[in-house]
């Protein structure tokens, strides 16, 4: 997976973008066709959360997107990358449901007549 990262209004540092390789890295554990990440960190100083992470992940056939605003830079990290999982989480159980035909419900319906 090719991780592209892109700071506004902030220095990226070797941590932060080690950070965010490992975060966003985790991905690949719950679904392997993703092809890449475009992570933009920004730094919003007039606003009272200042700091904004926002990811789109690419894979075929869908996208994912999550943004978050916090005061911290690492936390607001740790929040998408949790938000991301989630969506690749029930995106990949959707996929298995449809292929396995909802054989469960099918057997259960089997039972009842």
């Amino acid at each position: 997976m090719q991780i592209t990262i892109t700071g506004q209004h902030l220095d990226l540092t070797d941590a932060i973008k080690s950070y965010v390789d490992e975060k966003i890295g985790r991905l690949g554990r719950y679904f392997d066709h993703v092809i890449n990440a475009q992570v933009v960190l920004k730094h919003l100083p007039h606003e009272k959360l200042t700091n904004v992470v926002d990811i789109t992940v690419n894979a075929p056939g869908h996208v994912f997107h999550a943004e978050v605003h916090d005061a911290d830079m690492y936390a607001a990290i740790d929040l998408v990358a949790d938000k991301l999982e989630a969506q690749v989480h029930s995106y990949k159980e959707k996929l298995q449901d449809r292929r396995n035909d909802h054989p469960a419900g099918l057997a259960a319906i089997a039972e009842i007549d």
